[in-house]
């Protein structure tokens, strides 16, 4: 009895952390975003125009309220919707609550501590997302986002509080709340092509479930943590995530991920024949082939703060289509970068406590892994440790994203 006490107490404890992060970060999601229409606008290589006034109200459906989007041409109208659709789908990887306990601990959640792992899970999805689909997809429901999903994660999360502490006095083991109503993505007949996509599209976010058996999953990559002496709990920075990334694609054994490999630089030195080396390695299949790589460069862009000076060679870097973002953030809260305008980096948030998804049923609820708004931050607020990522798909792809980044 006094064990089952115990584990009822760290539940309420769990579901009280997860709301009271909710609360503590869900005005980062509420906040509206601006974009000049002066100046471009890129997002991982690609670069974006908007040439409007006003707000743009980040991945919402615009209002037809006078808002001086409703004058916009079509062509340029098209740009913004085209930034749109491409930011609405990368992947995105965020808290998560009530998922099956993590070996070796009392935790069903990582809200509080996770988010240097998410933003790592998210630069990895988008290295596989370049290997399976190329630059060029978009999710094809990306518009179809529902723009009540972003309306109140604060009365959610209220809702969500209220519901934990009436279930701790009334001694309910699991305490109910309703969840809000949301729009099904309208049907539409897909091609061939469509359908192939939208199946890597699943698997991809699959490999991150929160669950032991996920390739890329949290349970997973805690267990590789362990080795650099890290545990469920603790704090990981950008270059331990690297190499935990690492782990993972090398021990991975979908044999969809026998193509991938990953390097890691040492001492922020990419040596070139390690990289072709690994490139050229032989498959499971005992045949001779070219892998995909994904390079991971953990970096220190500068002493207490980032050094400004940096400000362009940043830039520089997310401009290159051969860029899978940056594992970055402030001091103690870990941001997955992936574009910028002007002088401040675009990135998305992980710091939003969901429900966990079960990601092994068939046609499990995508939206969740889509994220609603873009978020910018000055270059200046920037903690300085970070890890840049790149993929390259064949040995040229390698060479010539040498030369580009000997350039930025």
């Amino acid at each position: 009895m006094e064990a089952t006490g115990t584990d009822e107490v760290e539940k309420i404890k769990s579901k009280f952390m997860s709301a009271w992060h909710n609360m503590k970060y869900s005005w980062v999601l509420k906040t509206k975003t601006y974009f000049s229409r002066n100046s471009p606008v890129f997002l991982l290589g690609k670069c974006y125009h908007f040439k409007t006034e006003g707000e743009y109200r980040a991945l919402h459906s615009f209002h037809t309220d006078g808002s001086n989007f409703d004058q916009i041409n079509t062509e340029i109208s098209g740009n913004v919707e085209e930034f749109r659709r491409d930011f609405i789908s990368r992947i995105w990887l965020t808290y998560r609550e009530e998922f099956p306990q993590i070996k070796g601990s009392a935790l069903t959640t990582d809200c509080g501590w996770g988010c240097t792992l998410r933003t790592g899970q998210m630069l990895l999805a988008q290295g596989l997302m370049l290997h399976f689909l190329g630059r060029a997809w978009v999710w094809p429901e990306a518009l179809d986002m529902d723009s009540c999903d972003s309306e109140s994660w604060t009365s959610s999360t209220v809702r969500k509080l209220t519901a934990s502490l009436e279930a701790s006095l009334t001694a309910e083991r699991d305490p109910k709340v309703l969840p809000r109503p949301r729009r099904r993505p309208s049907s539409r007949a897909w091609d061939g092509s469509e359908m192939r996509n939208e199946i890597y599209h699943r698997k991809i976010i699959s490999w991150f479930g929160d669950s032991p058996v996920a390739a890329f999953g949290l349970h997973q990559l805690i267990e590789y943590g362990k080795k650099s002496g890290k545990m469920a709990g603790d704090w990981y920075g950008p270059a331990v995530v690297a190499h935990i990334l690492r782990k993972a694609v090398e021990e991975a054994r979908d044999p969809e991920l026998q193509g991938v490999t990953v390097y890691v630089a040492q001492d922020c030195t990419v040596y070139s024949s390690d990289v072709i080396d690994r490139q050229c390695s032989f498959l499971d299949s005992g045949k001779a082939g070219t892998k995909a790589v994904i390079i991971l460069v953990p970096v220190r862009l500068g002493g207490e703060r980032t050094n400004t000076d940096y400000l362009e060679f940043v830039k520089g870097i997310l401009s290159l289509e051969y860029c899978v973002g940056i594992i970055g953030g402030k001091p103690k809260q870990s941001y997955y970068f992936a574009g910028f305008q002007d002088d401040s980096l675009i990135y998305m948030d992980p710091h939003y406590c969901q429900s966990f998804v079960d990601v092994s049923i068939k046609d499990f609820p995508l939206e969740s892994f889509h994220c609603p708004s873009p978020k910018k931050m000055s270059f200046k607020k920037m903690d300085p440790s970070c890890t840049i990522g790149f993929y390259c798909r064949t040995v040229q792809d390698f060479e010539k994203a040498s030369e580009e980044i000997t350039k930025v």
